[in-house]
């Protein structure tokens, strides 16, 4: 495990490949997940001979949990800075979730950085609720029950396979709710997050793009028509990944990892 040191906080991350002249990749988990997220695409693509750093957000795993802002903003440029820590890029930027949307922040904002972007189960845009729905999960995520409700929450977005090594991967997460100073972090991270700023730059997205949509996930009432409206935001290519939900990267690799692969190789190696 390594550390990218910000002003005023740490981000850990993974390094993958040893080859020092190797494409970088850069892997971002989603809200409320870990590195681990990314235990079977990561070898994948070492294997091929790319660098890939597998990154923790902001209070969770193993990163710091006294950061000042949080969200797709804040994690957007913590990528870009390990970017540039590890040589500058450009890079293949691959996210989760809510780090999809950073990896689409970061590649607005600085396109020479960015040479593409692998999108899995990405909000680019706020869920319906507005207001409402933020009253809401205020409410749920208060102590005592706000651990355990975010963490079942969690848990109903893996419809599809159990996949290996989903015990440990859980328990990894698990032990961040578990915490106080962690689990405020995640609150946080929640209740502050908002998509909008990334939806309005989207016009600005140049880098070749693949959304990766489970078809069971249950974060969209239509998964496929959410993974559509992306395709024609940005011009993304879409794999519409069947028997999987929020994290086809985990449930169904055999699917999501040659596919990535072969973006990558025609997105170029930088």
């Amino acid at each position: 495990m390594r550390f990218l040191n910000l002003r005023d906080g740490r981000i850990s991350y993974e390094l993958h490949g040893d080859d020092p002249a190797g494409a970088l990749v850069v892997c971002v988990p989603g809200m409320g997940s870990v590195r681990s997220s990314f235990r079977f695409l990561a070898p994948e693509l070492a294997a091929r001979g790319y660098r890939v750093a597998v990154t923790d957000l902001r209070g969770h795993g193993d990163s710091d949990t006294a950061f000042d802002t949080y969200g797709d903003e804040a994690t957007g440029a913590d990528v870009l800075a390990l970017v540039e820590e590890l040589g500058g890029g450009p890079a293949l930027l691959v996210g989760n979730s809510m780090g999809a949307a950073a990896a689409a922040w970061a590649a607005a904002q600085r396109p020479d950085l960015v040479r593409g972007l692998v999108l899995i189960g990405p909000f680019l845009r706020d869920a319906p609720g507005g207001t409402a729905l933020r009253l809401l999960l205020r409410l749920m995520l208060l102590r005592p029950w706000g651990p355990a409700l975010l963490g079942a929450y969690l848990g109903r977005l893996y419809p599809g396979r159990t996949p290996e090594g989903h015990t440990e991967h859980r328990a990894a997460i698990t032990a961040g709710l578990r915490s106080g100073d962690r689990y405020r972090a995640i609150r946080r991270t929640v209740l502050e997050t908002t998509h909008a700023p990334v939806t309005a730059l989207l016009p600005k997205v140049s880098a070749p793009a693949l959304v990766v949509m489970g078809e069971a996930d249950p974060d969209w009432k239509d998964p496929a028509a959410e993974a559509a409206w992306i395709r024609d935001q940005i011009g993304a290519e879409v794999l519409m990944v069947p028997e999987a939900g929020h994290y086809p990267h985990e449930e169904r690799p055999d699917l999501v990892a040659p596919a990535v692969l072969e973006f990558a190789e025609r997105t170029g190696r930088g």
